[in-house]
């Protein structure tokens, strides 16, 4: 799945890459026959004269050789290196999650199209902190169809306090907010040892210390837009991700972010 998905975003490399090999070949033919040509040359006086000209070819295939060797490599290694992002990704798109208390239990790559989703895993307080730092951009984000799942790392459970207490004009805007708080984290990981292992491996990867907490955000297409070290960059979501309803409903689908 991840070679079709790499051969969709990248449909020309492929071609290029067969191209840059068979010009490697023919260069590299060239430069056989003008080795055949140089030597027998050397030795004889009589054909010294043409020797300058063989030379010249002999240096362009070489040179061709080179250049086309090297285009080759970069586009292997890019190959490699986004196939292996995709599959890290397809990984991902795996794992299960409860969706609302008592809810089914869906994998992640159901919501594609659907949610933006934002993984923040740490310690419980660092997840209940990153919480009460999402509390002010609340409609923002969930107009932007962002979803947040918390994974505590440590095994407690955060204190999400989601404020539905009070009375009167306070009481119903608490239960406002606590409704939004509940639909913007209404996410659980479930199969904890698989989540853990994902996230281990990206830390690995991304020379990132394994107890560092870290946050994660998907595009609407499941790809992952942007990590990072520490609290989630709530404002910073708001002012780049587009609203999913409205006018640009669906124009800018996947559009939310470099890969």
């Amino acid at each position: 799945m991840a070679k079709i998905r790499s051969e969709v975003l990248s449909p020309f490399r492929s071609v290029r890459m067969f191209f840059y090999l068979a010009f490697m070949a023919s260069a590299g033919l060239g430069s056989l026959i003008a080795l055949t040509q140089l030597l027998p040359a050397l030795g004889n006086p009589a054909r010294a004269a043409g020797v300058p000209e063989t030379l010249k070819g002999l240096g362009i295939d070489v040179a061709a050789v080179a250049v086309f060797a090297f285009l080759y490599s970069r586009d292997r290694k890019a190959s490699d290196a986004q196939v292996a992002r995709l599959t890290r990704e397809e990984n991902l798109s795996r794992l299960k999650l409860r969706v609302g208390d008592g809810g089914r239990v869906v994998p992640l790559s159901e919501l594609r199209g659907s949610a933006r989703l934002v993984i923040v895993a740490g310690p419980a307080e660092f997840v209940a902190e990153s919480f009460r730092r999402s509390r002010p951009f609340l409609r923002d984000l969930m107009e932007r169809g962002v979803l947040v799942l918390p994974f505590p790392t440590d095994g407690n459970a955060p204190a999400l306090e989601f404020g539905e207490d009070g009375d009167g004009e306070a009481e119903a805007e608490d239960g406002e907010v606590a409704r939004k708080s509940r639909r913007l984290w209404q996410l659980t990981p479930v199969y904890t040892s698989e989540w853990a292992k994902w996230l281990a491996e990206q830390k690995k990867m991304a020379n990132v210390t394994p107890d560092s907490p870290v946050y994660l955000s998907l595009r609407m297409d499941g790809r992952v837009r942007g990590s990072g070290v520490g609290y989630p960059p709530w404002q910073a979501f708001v002012a780049q991700l587009p609203q999913v309803k409205g006018m640009w409903s669906g124009l800018f689908d996947g559009m939310d972010g470099r890969v």
